[in-house]
């Protein structure tokens, strides 16, 4: 089986992605990018000269913190959480591109529109 195409990210997507890997608690880098990959059915695959200055910078902005601890295999790992005002901006960014997607779909899709 061929694999899938890979789909390019919309600036400012990958923010979004992995504030939401982390709404359910810590990960470190490896394993934010392999749920990205895996949840979206490997359309969305995650280069590590992507990932870390993305990760940057929302440590930056105070939409996550880090902090070194043992990863399953015994490995120091720097492990990321969503801090209360990341929480807060993924949920008005989610909103956002539901908006967005939505809008999208009626448009690449008008006839849903005209039949009703």
């Amino acid at each position: 089986m061929p694999d899938p195409p890979r789909v390019e990210l919309l600036q400012g997507t990958l923010d979004l992605l992995i504030l939401r890997t982390l709404l359910p608690g810590p990960s470190h880098g490896h394993a934010i990018a392999k749920h990205i990959q895996r949840t979206s059915e490997d359309l969305l695959q995650v280069e590590t000269g992507s990932l870390y200055p993305a990760l940057h910078r929302l440590e930056a902005k105070g939409w996550i913190s880090a902090s070194w601890q043992l990863s399953d295999k015994g490995k120091r790992a720097r492990y990321y959480r969503l801090t209360v005002s990341g929480r807060k901006h993924l949920a008005e960014e989610q909103s956002k591109w539901q908006a967005l997607s939505r809008a999208i779909g009626l448009v690449l899709n008008p006839a849903e529109q005209e039949a009703q």
